[in-house]
């Protein structure tokens, strides 16, 4: 029944928002994009992955996205609606490694958000159409409130790169198409001081493994955002899951450079079995610096950024057996709150005008623990009005068993490794 009524939902919204024409006195557009991705990616002679599919694995993707709102004086609705087109070896090579801990599902799922609103048109081997929600909330705003419920999209910290304090939905390290979070089903206030400070609270509501809203697999957070002469600061107290999370940070200058960091402690309780709860205090740590200059006439952003990841594993190994023995590391890798695998890291990068139009971004992401590394070169590039393109290498690079280099699967001999990473993406903004 909870299945029926959602797509009901979905069907019923997504074809009223887009008859603008007709109801274009209440319904407002705001507009869209439409992109497609290609990605590339060369296996080496021990990837396990050369088991399932061929090298280069070859995808082709396109997303469409259109945002609507109706907006009537402090109250508005907002809702975006996306078409997303998955296509290629990734999809097979998903289905077919359902258990491993770094395969990520290719389509954003609602398995365990509070509304299902997602629907699949058609999957195979090879593809996966489907369209979805991916906002869809209700706001109601004055000169000192705001307050939003439904689907919808946070993010908290003072983390460039790596974000210990954004635990809702937060991306990928290394990724390189960064404009939108994926939303998640929430309750949101925001208190507004005459100083300029700010409180913040959210309530996430889930479902757990059978369906069920519960608080066990719920957040509830509060940020408090302030200001002390040119210094600012944040506080945080959060219930996530299983955890307490308290937080602070800030952001500074120091002789014309920005620095600014977050630390975090999560009191965790792992059920290892019914009758043994083990309970730790894990803290995270993550800091930055940011300086901008000009060099050989073009204009020059740097960011050096150190993260202490607490749930990281410290002796190197990150094989299967190696990772059972560390469940607070792999539920938050599988829930896509953690992407990294280790303890210590450093990025580094630069941000190049090369001219007004074009900007260049050389990456370099390193595991301090095992010396592995990633390396990454993005572009971009607006070729002309409302179109966009972006692009990146980026090549892994470490022994084997090590993070970047491809850490050990369960089959002797085979890790989890890629080798060349081509990623190409033209977006025509509307």
């Amino acid at each position: 029944m909870k299945a029926i009524f959602n797509n009901l939902i979905l069907v019923l919204l997504m074809n009223g928002l887009i008859i603008t024409n007709v109801s274009a006195e209440i319904i407002g557009y705001e507009g869209g994009h439409l992109k497609y991705q290609l990605l590339v990616n060369t296996l080496d002679d021990d990837s396990l992955f050369l088991d399932y599919v061929d090298t280069p694995m070859v995808d082709n993707n396109a997303d469409l996205r259109l945002k609507f709102n109706v907006d009537k004086d402090a109250f508005a609705l907002f809702a975006d609606y996306q078409l997303i087109v998955l296509s290629g070896d990734s999809i097979s090579l998903a289905d077919n490694l359902p258990g491993a801990v770094i395969i990520f599902p290719p389509l954003v799922s609602d398995d365990h958000r509070l509304f299902d609103l997602t629907h699949i048109l058609s999957d195979g081997n090879e593809h996966v159409i489907a369209h979805r929600l991916d906002r869809l909330y209700a706001q109601y705003t004055d000169t000192k409130w705001v307050a939003r419920f439904g689907r919808q999209a946070i993010s908290w910290g003072n983390g460039l790169v790596y974000t210990p304090m954004d635990f809702i939905n937060p991306f990928d390290p290394s990724a390189i198409d960064k404009e939108y979070k994926s939303g998640d089903d929430m309750l949101y206030g925001q208190y507004l001081q005459q100083n300029g400070n700010d409180a913040q609270m959210v309530w996430v509501l889930r479902r757990d493994d059978n369906g069920n809203v519960t608080n066990k697999v719920s957040s509830v957070a509060a940020k408090y955002h302030g200001f002390i002469g040119n210094h600012e600061y944040d506080l945080l107290v959060a219930q996530h899951y299983n955890d307490n999370i308290f937080g602070i940070g800030g952001i500074t200058d120091i002789g014309g450079a920005i620095w600014r960091g977050d630390f975090t402690l999560t009191h965790t309780r792992t059920e290892n079995n019914p009758n043994n709860n083990e309970e730790k205090n894990i803290s995270s740590v993550v800091t930055s610096l940011t300086y901008s200059w000009v060099s050989w006439g073009h204009n020059v952003s740097g960011v050096l950024e150190y993260f202490y990841n607490g749930f990281g594993q410290s002796n190197g190994d990150y094989s299967p057996a190696a990772l059972i023995d560390n469940p607070e590391l792999v539920e938050r890798v599988q829930r896509g709150e953690l992407f990294t695998l280790g303890k210590n890291y450093l990025h580094a990068s630069a941000i190049v005008e090369v001219s007004p139009l074009w900007l260049l971004t050389p990456n370099i992401f390193i595991n301090l623990n095992d010396d592995s590394f990633l390396a990454q070169l993005v572009s971009t590039y607006d070729v002309k009005e409302n179109w966009q393109l972006l692009a990146a290498i980026s090549v892994p690079v470490g022994d084997a068993g090590t993070e970047f280099g491809g850490i050990d699967s369960s089959v002797a001999g085979k890790q989890f490794s890629t080798e060349l990473n081509i990623f190409a993406q033209l977006a025509w903004y509307f």
